[in-house]
């Protein structure tokens, strides 16, 4: 046969009067140009299940955010008035008949004022002493022939450690019906109550991850079991658990960081909206109130960062349980 035949090239259609170079040169382009390559992941990334998962996890950051919040707040409150408490000590007289109860509130304070570590010494008057029965007594009522006790506040310097056994000794033996009282039973209240308090949100973060693992081993056996043709697949042709894995981890570590991302930023713009309304009633007796019980509504940069390492700490255990699940039910396929 001549070199000039028709011949039929790789494109399937015949070339006439064309040599074999030149019936390659005019191949198809599609012949000779590589197909394009695109990777699909194994989860899709934008399922019915994801967006309840994100929604899940947002609204268990946002209870945690909340309560690590919450726990910053009724701390920082509880410090400031273990503070306050610490520094100051009263001293009372009770009257007693054939004394001057004036000539003994001023030998008190001698006393008090001759002892070092002691910043200030405020005695009450009787009128004064006898206002603060108003609130359980009420106003009006004559209190001249009741025996109202006299008080004595004392402020303890910044740093100072007076000696408050020897004081209280002092005062018993000199000064008749004195009593000092350095508020310790407060302060030991208030130290339970924080311990409580921080007790509360610590318990209440591991209920949430606890609820999140459960949640996320769930969503993955979900995941594996709808993809189970394609798992499958990738395992038999050798595909490492490692690979297979990996893919599950990015695609609910994506999730967890979405989710914990909206709650925890949702937490954040609550106590900033808080921090901002209180600052518009300042000076209120509601803005005195609410500092009274939580302070004043600011977090800190303590407590901002400990929501944005709860929304980091959500999001990490989504993905490691998510790979640790996979793990497990693939080494069941072997």
């Amino acid at each position: 046969m001549s070199m000039i035949e028709a011949r039929l090239p790789l494109g399937g259609y015949p070339l006439a009067q064309a040599e074999p170079a030149e019936a390659l040169a005019a191949a198809p382009a599609m012949v000779r140009t590589p197909m394009p390559h695109t990777l699909t992941p194994i989860v899709p990334p934008n399922s019915i299940s994801g967006r309840a998962l994100v929604a899940v996890i947002a609204i268990m950051s946002f209870l945690a955010a909340l309560t690590l919040g919450a726990v910053v707040l009724v701390r920082g409150a509880a410090a400031e008035w273990q503070s306050q408490v610490a520094r100051e000590m009263t001293i009372q007289i009770r009257p007693a008949d054939g004394r001057d109860v004036e000539a003994e509130v001023a030998r008190a304070v001698d006393l008090v004022h001759a002892t070092p570590g002691i910043a200030g010494v405020k005695a009450f008057s009787k009128e004064e002493s006898a206002r603060l029965l108003e609130p359980w007594l009420g106003t009006g009522l004559a209190l001249d022939e009741l025996p109202i006790p006299r008080m004595i506040v004392v402020t303890i310097a910044a740093g100072g450690a007076p000696d408050l056994d020897r004081l209280r000794k002092t005062l018993a033996e000199r000064v008749t019906g004195a009593s000092l009282d350095d508020h310790r039973g407060w302060v030991e209240r208030m130290r339970t109550m924080t311990r409580t308090a921080v007790a509360i949100g610590v318990g209440v973060l591991g209920l949430v991850l606890a609820a999140t693992v459960l949640l996320v081993a769930f969503a993955t056996r979900g995941a594996m079991a709808a993809n189970r043709a394609i798992v499958e697949v990738l395992h038999f042709v050798g595909a490492k658990n490692r690979y297979i894995a990996g893919q599950f981890q990015r695609h609910f570590l994506w999730l967890g960081l979405k989710g914990a991302g909206l709650g925890g930023g949702a937490a954040i713009a609550l106590y900033l909206a808080a921090g901002l309304i209180g600052s518009h009633y300042r000076g209120t007796a509601t803005e005195d109130q609410v500092e009274a019980l939580f302070g004043s509504l600011a977090l800190g940069p303590a407590g901002y960062a400990g929501i944005v390492g709860v929304i980091v700490l959500v999001a990490a255990v989504t993905a490691i349980t998510s790979r640790y699940t996979v793990h497990r039910t693939l080494s069941a396929l072997e």
